[in-house]
């Protein structure tokens, strides 16, 4: 083969080899720029080297990969909450509203994510009726073939996330009270006759007279003597939402009780409430202890007090533990109660422990509690027990 040709040979080899590499290079370069494009949305072609901690990009700056996003709680307005109406659309909600029983019921919550709270009845038993969905940026509250019993309170919870932790965040919950009237029931049904309420001297009672319709009138009343309760709006006030309030419970509000609802035409009556007076104390006991001696000879009779000086007619419960209980030696107390003296409603209750022939397992603490419906004390003292003296030879 002429020299020629093989050198010709060879460079057209070189050549070819040189510019496969080139176009590969290219390649590979335009791949590696289109895909920086990609993951950097907006992203213009380099220019000069950005400085550290510095922008070239005039708008927000791209949050690194490793920072946590925390979603944007909704502000604490009803304007996040929305009932959906017929044809699409949208009904921003105030306190209270109304839905025709039979209707549907539809509350739009802007939040991503929302959790919702429904009256009670629902939660246990809604028959299929109740849908909750959360789309991508609202949850969706829907009520069919609605009756007078819904009528209650719906929240919506706007939820701070983290990851795939999320908790709600009570300070912005939003809130409507749907009443749902009813022509045939003025209150809400219930299945109980009688409900049992305890008036609390430190804690105002609630009579939960709720009625389906805001425009129904509604009236306290007591069944015996049968009279009508008067509501002056401080002792006793009247809610829509909520019932009657009595502020300041007293003996003289014990008794049955049972509201009216009237309403055009229609005049009913609700379940009774059957109110418990309960004195409950303003603390805790603070007990004393005291025996009748912390040194007792073997076979005398022991006396150890535990006494009680708090508010009138508040029950306190005493409870004993002591050496003799090791060995089944039986609990013998003998408890009172008696006025104290100063003109102030106050009185003492005293619970005393019987230890009679003490012997030598009677020996250690003796730990008294006094309980009443605030809570528990308990106070401790010790007792030696010595061997009996002998009786001195004449």
């Amino acid at each position: 083969m002429p020299l020629v040709n093989l050198f010709g040979s060879k460079w057209r080899l070189v050549l070819s080899t040189f510019l496969i590499c080139v176009i590969i290079f290219e390649l590979v370069y335009c791949q590696k720029d289109a895909q920086e494009q990609r993951t950097t949305p907006g992203r213009k072609a380099k220019t000069s080297k950005p400085k550290p901690g510095k922008s070239t990009n005039k708008g927000p700056r791209a949050v690194p990969a490793k920072t946590k996003i925390k979603a944007t709680p909704a502000a604490p307005t009803q304007a996040f909450l929305s009932q959906v109406l017929n044809r699409g659309k949208f009904k921003k909600v105030g306190e209270t509203i109304s839905v025709q029983t039979g209707d549907s019921l539809e509350l739009r919550c802007r939040g991503k994510p929302v959790q919702w709270s429904v009256p009670p009845y629902l939660e246990e038993d809604d028959d299929g009726r109740l849908t909750i969905v959360q789309h991508e940026r609202y949850g969706l509250l829907t009520l069919v073939n609605t009756t007078g019993a819904d009528t209650g309170e719906y929240t919506c919870y706007p939820m701070y996330c983290e990851d795939t932790d999320c908790r709600k965040e009570y300070d912005k919950a939003v809130k409507v009270f749907v009443f749902f009237p009813d022509p045939q029931e003025l209150f809400v049904p219930s299945s109980d006759y009688y409900e049992v309420i305890q008036l609390r001297t430190n804690w105002p009672t609630v009579l939960p007279c709720q009625v389906t319709s805001p425009e129904a009138k509604v009236t306290l009343h007591r069944e015996f003597p049968p009279v009508e309760v008067a509501v002056d709006g401080t002792d006793i006030s009247f809610n829509v939402k909520k019932g009657f309030t009595i502020h300041r419970p007293r003996p003289y509000h014990a008794g049955a009780l049972y509201c009216v609802a009237s309403l055009g035409n229609l005049r009913q009556s609700s379940t009774k409430y059957m109110l418990i007076y309960v004195n409950y104390p303003m603390a805790p006991p603070a007990p004393a202890i005291q025996a009748s001696s912390s040194s007792v000879a073997v076979g005398e009779n022991l006396r150890v007090s535990c006494s009680v000086v708090g508010e009138q007619n508040v029950a306190v419960e005493f409870t004993w533990e002591y050496p003799g209980q090791q060995i089944g030696r039986p609990l013998y107390t003998q408890e009172s109660i008696s006025p104290v003296a100063g003109g102030a409603a106050r009185q003492q209750s005293q619970s005393v422990l019987l230890v009679d022939e003490v012997r030598d397992v009677d020996q250690g603490t003796y730990t008294c509690t006094a309980q009443n419906l605030q809570g528990a004390t308990s106070v401790s003292t010790s007792i030696k027990v010595v061997p009996k003296a002998k009786a001195k030879k004449p």
